[in-house]
C-alpha cells in the first residue's frame, strides 16, 4: 500500500501533468488561431495587436462583520481600487523560486520555468479545526503564486500548523497562516516576485504606496517587503485597506467565510486588535479538489 507521502507525490506529479499538457493544449489552439487570420488575410490581398502584512506589523479597529455570504467584488479600475488586471502573456509565466532564508520545513521548492495560465482556476479545500475554508486559486492572474501553492499543498507543507495572526483593526481584518513555526517570520527556504495587483503597476510607481481596497473574500500573499514572497497567506474577512503590495491569488466561498467570521468574533489573545487568535486556529491540510 503506498504511503501518504508517496500518494502526494503522486498527486503532486498528476497536477503538473495536467497543468502542462493544458498549456500545450491551449498553444496549440492559439496558434491555430493566428494562422488562420493570416490565411483570410492573405486571401483577401489577393482578391483585392505600507502597510506590511508580516510577523512585524501592528494595527488598530473593529467587530468583525458577521455575514457568511461573501461580498460581491467591486469593480476594478476605479479611485482606490484593485487596478483591471492586463497580463503580461497569454502563454504562461517564468517562474523562479531562489533560495532565501532557512526553512521552518524542509521542503522542495517548485519547479522553476514556463507555468501556463490554463486551467484558469483551481479549487481548493482548506481544512481546519474551526471549520472548512474553500479556496479557488486564480491561475490566470497569480500562475507563479498559485503555482508555489498548490506544490506546497501537494507536499504537506501546510498539515498541522496553526494560523499566527489575526488583526481586527477598523480598516484590516486578516487572519494570517501558512508558517509551521508558529512565529510569523518562517518560510519555505526560497522566495519568489509579486504578481497581481504589483506588476500592474511601473517600478517605483507612487501609486504603490497608496492604499486600495482588498475585499472580503480576497486570499493573499504576506511577504516582508517586495519580491520576498514564500508560504505565509493572509485571508481577507472583510474589506480591507492595503497598498497594492500583497499578491491576490485566490477568492475565498461563502462557507469559509462563515469559519472566518467565527474566528474573528473570538478576537485576539490577551485583547487588542493584532496578534494571535484567542481561539487557535488550526490547519489539517490543504487538498487540491
Amino acid at each position: 500500500m503506498p504511503s501518504n507521502e508517496e500518494r502526494r507525490e503522486a498527486a503532486r506529479l498528476k497536477l503538473e501533468q495536467q497543468l502542462e499538457s493544458r498549456g500545450r493544449q491551449d498553444r496549440q489552439r492559439r496558434i491555430l488561431t493566428v494562422v488562420g487570420a493570416l490565411v483570410a488575410i492573405a486571401a483577401a490581398a489577393a482578391a483585392i495587436f505600507t502597510f506590511v502584512i508580516n510577523d512585524k506589523g501592528s494595527t488598530t479597529s473593529s467587530t468583525a462583520s458577521t455575514s457568511a455570504a461573501p461580498t460581491t467584488p467591486p469593480p476594478r479600475g476605479g479611485e482606490g481600487q484593485l487596478p483591471a488586471f492586463k497580463a503580461a502573456s497569454d502563454l504562461g509565466a517564468n517562474c523562479q523560486y531562489p533560495s532565501a532564508q532557512k526553512a521552518s520545513r524542509q521542503v522542495d521548492a517548485p519547479k522553476s520555468g514556463k507555468v501556463p495560465i490554463d486551467p484558469a482556476t483551481i479549487s481548493v479545500s482548506m481544512s481546519t479545526d474551526q471549520g472548512n475554508v474553500g479556496l479557488v486559486l486564480n491561475n490566470a492572474e497569480a500562475p507563479c503564486t498559485v503555482n508555489n501553492f498548490a506544490s506546497l499543498a501537494q507536499k504537506g507543507f501546510f498539515n498541522d500548523t496553526i494560523c499566527h495572526r489575526l488583526t481586527t483593526s477598523a480598516s484590516l481584518g486578516v487572519l494570517q497562516c501558512g508558517d509551521p513555526s508558529g512565529s510569523g517570520s518562517g518560510g519555505p527556504g526560497y522566495q519568489f516576485a509579486n504578481e497581481y495587483p504589483t506588476n500592474q503597476y511601473p517600478k517605483n510607481d507612487p501609486a504603490l504606496q497608496k492604499p486600495v481596497l482588498y475585499p472580503r473574500g480576497t486570499l493573499a500573499m504576506a511577504n516582508a517587503g517586495p519580491d520576498t514572497n514564500g508560504s505565509q497567506f493572509f485571508l481577507v474577512y472583510k474589506d480591507s485597506q492595503l497598498p497594492p503590495d500583497y499578491t491576490v491569488f485566490g477568492t475565498i466561498d461563502a462557507t469559509g467565510l462563515a469559519t472566518l467570521d467565527k474566528i474573528a468574533q473570538s478576537g485576539v489573545a490577551g485583547g487588542g486588535e493584532d496578534g494571535k487568535p484567542a481561539t487557535e486556529v488550526k490547519v489539517k491540510s490543504i487538498l487540491l479538489d
